[in-house]
């Protein structure tokens, strides 16, 4: 096999309808090279090519392979992805995969035939291609379930994920959520801060948010805030590094509350402020803040009879 060119090479795949195309357009839209559906055959000749190529070759490269890909062989590909390691290849995998009924939803909308059935209804190739891809499913090193994303949300993960400034440091975000409103799909590390009092239950501070001073001090005056929130501080200046040596691209933390709106959003300011002086430089983002206050959504007040869940 021929010498791959040191430059890092990242090999998209997965299921049709997950946003495939907007991850390749993402990725050479910032400065990587982009070939789609390759003849597998041709890929050896492609890198030497670009080997030759001179300023070219400093240049990432993302290739698209799918299941229409010709001489498409999950396994096989797996085994070629081992096998250009071996031989020094900086080589990674994303898949981007997403849930039957979305699927499902996405192809009924555009009225688009699925390629693996362009005779029978989609959901019968949706199983069908996702039984091909296990392999390289199981393979790859990000997965990115798109079945809640916007088009923009994906093309923001892929700008997040796969930076060209050459930095070997994962990109770093800091997130906020409600968990009343779902977990983040792509959280890697999640934190709960509902051990902590609640501002909801304040009345002025209920219309205010973890930006605003009151809240954040009305949260830190918690007897358990002093000693936990330094905790997770430091767990996390612990691990980062560990991500960064194991060769990781992108990291979120994800620090939650019930409505995503008070405690969530302070401790999320204050880890990425800490992080920040570490060294590290986390972008924040707040997914829940723009909600309104729900007491239904807050559940039981403390001391109140039935579950407590602030």
């Amino acid at each position: 096999m021929a010498q791959a060119d040191p430059a890092r090479i990242l090999l998209v795949t997965g299921m049709s309808g997950a946003g495939k195309t907007t991850a390749l357009k993402t990725l050479e839209d910032i400065g990587w090279e982009v070939v789609d559906n390759l003849p597998l055959r041709l890929l050896d000749r492609l890198l030497a090519t670009r080997g030759a190529e001179g300023a070219e070759a400093g240049r990432p490269l993302a290739l698209g392979i799918d299941s229409r890909t010709r001489g498409f062989d999950a396994e096989g590909i797996v085994k070629r992805i081992q096998a250009m390691r071996g031989d020094g290849a900086d080589i990674a995998t994303l898949f981007l995969d997403c849930g039957r009924v979305e699927l499902n939803r996405r192809f009924s909308e555009t009225r688009r035939r699925h390629p693996l059935a362009p005779d029978r209804p989609a959901a019968d190739g949706i199983e069908r291609e996702r039984e091909l891809l296990a392999p390289l499913r199981h393979w790859a090193e990000t997965v990115i379930d798109t079945r809640a994303s916007t088009t923009n949300d994906l093309r923001l993960e892929i700008r997040h994920r796969f930076p060209t400034d050459g930095s070997g440091a994962p990109t770093l975000q800091v997130m906020s959520f409600g968990f009343a409103r779902g977990l983040p799909r792509n959280a890697d590390l999640v934190f709960d801060m509902r051990f902590l009092r609640n501002p909801h239950w304040v009345d002025d501070l209920r219309p205010q948010s973890g930006l605003d001073q009151p809240v954040a001090d009305y949260i830190a005056g918690d007897p358990a805030y002093a000693e936990a929130i330094p905790q997770i501080e430091n767990l996390l200046l612990t691990l980062l590094p560990r991500y960064a040596a194991e060769g990781k691209s992108y990291v979120t933390v994800a620090i939650g509350c019930t409505g995503g709106r008070h405690r969530s959003v302070h401790v999320a300011e204050r880890i990425a402020k800490r992080l920040r002086d570490g060294g590290f430089s986390p972008t924040i983002a707040h997914r829940d803040l723009a909600t309104r206050p729900d007491d239904v959504t807050e559940g039981a007040r403390a001391g109140s009879s039935g579950d407590v869940t602030h």
